[in-house]
C-alpha cells in the first residue's frame, strides 16, 4: 500500500491556501512540500501538524492507495 497526498491539495484550493503560504503556517521545509507533492514519506508528527492547522482529520489529507508494479 501507498499513500497520496491528492486530497491535501484539493482540500488547500478548496481553503484557498498556497504551498508558500502553507509551509510558512506549518513552519515545514520546502522539503516536506516536495516529499507530499511526490507521495513520499512524512512523518506522523508532519500530519498531526497539517490537521491541526487546516483543521480537518487524516483521512482529509491522505489516502491508501494500491501501488502500481
Amino acid at each position: 500500500m501507498a499513500v497520496s497526498y491528492k486530497k491535501l491539495f484539493h482540500l488547500m484550493i478548496e481553503k484557498g491556501i498556497s504551498s508558500p503560504q502553507l509551509q510558512k503556517k506549518c513552519g515545514f521545509s520546502g522539503n516536506i512540500l516536495t516529499r507530499l507533492r511526490r507521495n513520499e514519506y512524512v512523518s506522523l508528527e508532519t500530519i498531526e501538524i497539517l490537521c491541526r492547522h487546516l483543521n480537518c482529520k487524516m483521512d482529509d489529507i491522505l489516502e491508501f492507495v494500491d501501488r502500481q508494479s
